[in-house]
């Protein structure tokens, strides 16, 4: 079966930076589309970012030029750099292995 684990969460100041990671098991990494989804307090989980298995990615207009989402094949690995953060970037981060693998979640709070 299938899992993806996240890690790299944590409090940081506005303008701050992390990157989480997104771990995954299993021989399918490599053929399948990934994705950063988050869900903030009292709203719907959204997409952040996307990456295909061929390196396309795709981000949400609020990310753009601050966020870069990648992928090391090697590793079965799958990552969210996060530059510049807001407090608006604040929410639980989950992670998503195409078609319907997600992760537990890990919380992002950006915070003076």
């Amino acid at each position: 079966q299938v899992q993806v684990v996240e890690s790299g969460g944590g409090l940081v100041q506005p303008g701050g930076s992390l990157r989480l990671s997104c771990a995954a098991s299993g021989s399918i990494f490599s053929i399948c589309a990934m994705g950063w989804y988050r869900q903030a307090p009292g709203k719907q989980r959204e997409l952040v970012a996307s990456i295909t298995s061929s390196g396309t990615t795709n981000y949400a207009d609020s990310v753009k030029g601050r966020f870069t989402i990648s992928r090391d094949h090697a590793k079965n690995t799958m990552y969210l750099q996060m530059n510049s953060l807001k407090p608006e970037d604040t929410g639980v981060y989950y992670c998503k292995l195409q078609p319907r693998t997600w992760g537990q979640g890990t919380q992002v709070t950006v915070s003076s």
